[in-house]
């Protein structure tokens, strides 16, 4: 297989003039023949007659990681999580801190070559409970990520989704139908910050929340990425806060996260620890019952908590599982409050560890 091996794929109409516009994301891509959208990897195709997916089957590399990485705190806390994704993006944040992936403009970098099932296969033997589609964003790559879904499903691993929840209605319904867990960055709550530092829109995301919520079985958390003097004034996090409590439900796990600086963003200094905790205080002030903070070490508000006794149901040190008190259906040992997520009957033990995998060892 060639490094730009393709695929015809859908959601797309074709214009008055001759080009073809993109209707999987709210950008709308509008290219000539040739041409590729701003994500990179998908481009009209060199006879007009619709568009491809370039580079299918080809990835930037897998890891295994712990599941509490992509971050999902409620979603087989403790397993192994196979992660990977491939070149470019749908948004360009400016902050992004996978830039050397969701940039890439060299097909070249695909350092690894995997089909659907060669996935599924190194996943179940690697003793992964789920299959992460990360590092840039799943919505690109969609047609790559449903074949792999579908294997990953026939061997019962299951299927986590690491998105900006930047993409139209239509493929939304055929991207989480083959999803068990997503986390959504949820990158402000303003149409300026989107439109600044992400050239994107916000609605389009709030409205994949409220869809994943309400109209899936989608076990759903939410990042937020706090920088300074961007996204993290008291009235951004009150508004963003309330909105989760009163559109979505106040047991939707919200991660807030430190920024460091990064890609065009080198200049801005990185959050402190105090930002993260206040933003945390001001969200279960607002009701909001799982409130955690990340890329810092805090074990205090990293652990989850009953939302009704208040017991410690799972520790956690960055990480790392740290303590368990949850019964084998979900409930807390305490009082026995049902806590929202998937649990299995006990936690996984993988730990923090981080393991590179060389994928073409399970090839058939």
């Amino acid at each position: 297989m060639d490094a730009e091996s393709c695929v015809d794929v859908g959601y797309w109409t074709r214009l008055e003039d001759g080009r073809i516009e993109c209707r999987l994301c709210p950008r709308f891509c509008k290219m000539r023949p040739g041409q590729r959208g701003l994500c990179f990897v998908r481009r009209a195709r060199e006879d007009g007659e619709g568009m491809e997916l370039t580079g299918y089957g080809r990835s930037t590399g897998f890891c295994v990681d712990p599941i509490e990485k992509k971050p999902l705190n409620h979603f087989l806390p403790g397993s192994a999580v196979l992660s990977f994704g491939t070149a470019g993006c749908n948004l360009a944040c400016a902050f992004c801190q996978n830039h050397d992936i969701s940039k890439s403009r060299e097909v070249a970098q695909l350092s690894a070559r995997a089909m659907p099932e060669t996935i599924a296969r190194a996943a179940e033997r690697l003793g992964c409970a789920s299959v992460a589609y990360t590092y840039n964003d799943p919505v690109i790559f969609m047609e790559y990520a449903l074949d792999t879904a579908a294997a990953c499903r026939a061997r019962g691993v299951k299927n986590v989704a690491v998105t900006a929840g930047f993409i139209c209605k239509e493929p939304r319904k055929r991207l989480f139908a083959a999803m068990d867990a997503a986390n959504v960055d949820l990158k402000g709550f303003t149409e300026r910050f989107y439109a600044k530092r992400c050239v994107g829109a916000l609605e389009p995301v709030l409205d994949t929340l409220k869809y994943l919520v309400h109209e899936t079985d989608v076990w759903t958390e939410i990042t937020t990425l706090i920088i300074p003097g961007e996204n993290d004034s008291d009235d951004e996090i009150e508004a963003l806060t309330q909105w989760v409590g009163r559109e979505l439900r106040a047991d939707v796990p919200l991660h807030f996260t430190a920024f460091h600086p990064d890609y065009h963003m080198l200049e801005t200094a990185p959050t402190a620890l105090a930002t993260l905790q206040k933003a945390r205080s001001i969200a279960i002030k607002n009701g909001l019952h799982h409130v955690y903070v990340g890329n810092v070490h805090d074990p205090a508000r990293q652990a989850t908590l009953c939302p009704t006794c208040g017991a410690r149901a799972i520790g956690r040190d960055g990480y790392t599982i740290t303590g368990y008190a949850l019964d084998a259906t979900g409930a807390c040992r305490s009082c026995g409050t049902k806590m929202a997520g998937v649990f299995a009957g006990k936690p996984g033990a993988w730990g923090s560890r981080r393991l590179p995998v060389d994928i073409e060892r399970y090839a058939a």
